[in-house]
């Protein structure tokens, strides 16, 4: 089983339950059940073996591992930070200032829009903080939860995806490792990511068409009431904030988890050149701010900055008497049961990633392109898109999959002068984006329910149909750009794809109402 389908299946198993039953956490138990199950019987390590590598090397391992510790604990910050700025007043506030210069539903879902293209750091920083901010004012128009989650999660991969300065571009930095400036190489891929792009055009069309359909349709119809009901739920809960309340929090926020990202990558560390008779050489320099991109660890420098920004938002809070000390410190355990099912959702996805990467997924996957990729040339694109997609789909990572493929991709195309190279790199990181994006086990996807308050199924299967348009017009996409090899031409083709089917799509959804 190992290193064949049979590693991909734990996956698929989760995710089909997931889908079907509506409940994500024993889905995701019975995947990595299965993944034990497979495990244990290649090894022939019996019950004994399946049990250990199960809660051993599976979930007490990637729950101990520094970084997915770092992620949870940046979880728990955020989600106290929340907590402090709705019991100061400051979302109610925002909220009531949002409702008297947001005129419309079609204003605050693209304000929403512009929150999450501004923040562009980091994709797990973007979902809790998106979400905060613009919780209480999409809740006053009457936008579901499952649509602020789907804007949440379409401004949080596909924007950090096309970024030059984010995690995303770091980690995509590090897989590149012949000596090629891999910044540079994210650069250029990013007028070919097509999934990316075209998924924010999708986001407008979707907003200023007044266009729902799937199962988003059906919750945005069953929300006409919510203003009024949230209106009652601020009068009760939120007392002296004011705008700035959420404001100064959250710009602090930024500016600290930035200072972190670049502080963990070496940006405040002397660098030294070298040595001369054993002592140290006089000329010392620093990194730079995108060199310290590039190092940096999102993993540290999220937990840095989002501490130092709880810090500052207590004492703004105590210092004007916003809000008591005891109020303050209760909203610290407050905040820790807020995000408790993203918690259990990520610890348990971060084990069944661990199933399939024991059992040899990406082996599996990296073989079946290396195999077929030199005789399909100008269709390659296309085909390391859906690859990607899938792959990204079954594991629920984006960044696994990014070190997979890309290399494969600078193998079957070494020269850099060929342009294939650079679209078929950039195939591979839209369809590792769009695998995550619609993924139930994806940490974003995760994130994103968190962000929005909303329920993690119903999130995934209401984006399902949305993703899935986005990415089948980015696979016709890419076969385009595999023979014309021009990024602005294909984006146009792609764009005018996309509007075209939302259209027909209004039209057709018209006739049947009528």
């Amino acid at each position: 089983m190992t290193g064949t389908f049979y590693s991909l299946l734990p996956a698929i198993v989760a995710i089909a339950l997931a889908l079907i039953s509506k409940e994500v956490y024993s889905s995701l138990f019975i995947g990595i059940v299965l993944g034990g199950i497979f495990y244990a019987v290649d090894a022939s390590s019996g019950f004994s073996g399946f049990i250990s590598h199960v809660f051993s090397d599976g979930l007490i391992t990637q729950i101990s591992d520094s970084y997915n510790a770092g992620i949870l604990v940046f979880l728990v910050i955020l989600g106290s930070m929340v907590a402090l700025m709705n019991r100061a007043g400051g979302s109610a506030a925002f909220g009531r200032w949002a409702r008297s210069h947001i005129k419309t539903k079609v204003g605050a879902q693209t304000a929403t829009i512009f929150l999450g293209i501004l923040i562009f750091i980091d994709d797990y920083f973007n979902c809790l903080t998106v979400g905060s901010v613009m919780r209480p004012v999409t809740d006053k128009y009457g936008i579901s939860r499952e649509k602020l989650a789907y804007l949440i999660d379409a401004t949080a991969a596909p924007i950090c995806i096309i970024a030059p300065i984010s995690s995303w571009a770091a980690a995509v930095s590090g897989f590149v490792t012949e000596g090629e400036n891999g910044l540079a190489l994210f650069c250029k891929a990013i007028p070919y990511n097509f999934y990316a792009l075209l998924t924010i055009v999708m986001m407008f069309a979707l907003v200023f068409l007044r266009l729902e359909y799937g199962t988003m349709s059906k919750y945005e119809k069953a929300l006409q009431m919510m203003s009024e009901k949230e209106t009652d739920e601020d009068d009760k809960t939120n007392g002296r904030g004011g705008v700035l309340d959420l404001i100064v929090p959250i710009a602090f926020l930024i500016v600290m988890c930035t200072l972190g990202m670049i502080y963990s990558g070496g940006f405040f560390t002397k660098l030294v050149a070298g040595e001369e008779e054993g002592s140290l050489v006089a000329n010392e320099t620093y990194l730079n701010f995108i060199d310290s991109f590039a190092n940096s660890d999102a993993s540290v420098g999220l937990v840095l900055g989002s501490f130092a920004a709880l810090i500052v938002t207590l004492a703004f809070y105590i210092l004007r008497r916003v809000i008591s000390f005891k109020a303050a410190m209760l909203c610290v355990p407050d905040g820790f049961k807020a995000m408790v099912p993203a918690i259990l959702i990520l610890s348990l996805a971060w084990t069944l990633k661990g199933m399939t990467d024991s059992l040899g997924a990406k082996e599996f996957v990296a073989t079946l392109v290396s195999g077929s990729a030199s005789s399909l040339q100008n269709f390659l694109p296309a085909i390391i898109f859906v690859i990607a997609g899938f792959l990204a789909f079954a594991t629920g990572t984006s960044w696994g999959t990014f070190g997979i493929l890309i290399p494969i991709c600078i193998a079957v195309f070494p020269s850099a002068e060929n342009p294939l190279r650079i679209i078929s790199i950039s195939a591979c990181m839209a369809g590792a984006v769009c695998g995550d994006h619609i993924s139930p086990i994806s940490d974003t996807t995760i994130m994103a329910s968190a962000g929005a308050q909303c329920d993690h199924v119903n999130h995934v299967s209401s984006q399902l149909p949305y993703a899935l348009s986005c990415a089948a017009i980015s696979f016709v996409t890419y076969i385009f750009a595999g023979f014309v090899k021009n990024a602005g031409l294909s984006l146009i083709v792609g764009i005018a794809l996309m509007l075209g089917f939302l259209t027909v799509m209004k039209k057709r959804l018209a006739k049947k109402a009528a």
